[in-house]
């Protein structure tokens, strides 16, 4: 798409920071990086108790990154869906992205470890296993974030309704 159709996506910048002057931009600020450093520490402990909890080992399905991976898809989905109806993306919504959707989901999912696996257990020779793992990952997270997303905005609307 290209940004200068008139009337398409015009209201949406490629980044929220693009056309802040330098020095405002709040991705460089040390703020920004607190953030991501305590969301980052909850999410990567928060990963570590799955996997002790759902170990893989030999050639089986990786069941604690397969989970992690698709539960943080749908998180994120949901958080970026609900500060999205809250809201521009400033002041606490913003904070909170960067806190639980860079920082705490960045760091519980794990993009690294679904490819390491993958590799291992093609090398284990167990192809099968590894080609549908890579497949059920990927699309079992566009499908877990788009269900993060319908549910936040299924939340939102009763709500709205109620009030």
């Amino acid at each position: 798409m290209v940004r200068d159709d008139p009337g398409r996506f015009d209201s949406l910048p490629i980044d929220p920071d693009s056309e802040a002057p330098p020095g405002r931009r709040f991705h460089l600020t040390g703020e920004a990086l607190l953030l991501v450093l305590v969301g980052g520490a909850v999410g990567t402990a928060s990963r570590y108790g799955v996997e002790l909890l759902l170990p893989h080992r030999g050639v089986g399905w990786p069941t604690g990154t397969f989970v992690i991976n698709l539960v943080g898809a749908a998180l994120l989905g949901a958080l970026l869906e609900s500060l999205t109806r809250l809201g521009p993306d400033s002041g606490w919504r913003r904070r909170a992205r960067v806190l639980v959707g860079t920082g705490g989901c960045g760091a519980f999912t794990t993009y690294s470890t679904l490819a390491l696996e993958t590799s291992l257990l093609a090398r284990d020779g167990a192809t099968a296993t590894a080609a549908g793992y890579a497949i059920g990952s990927v699309i079992g997270g566009i499908v877990a974030a788009w269900l993060g997303i319908v549910l936040a905005a299924s939340v939102a609307r009763r709500s709205e309704a109620g009030s």
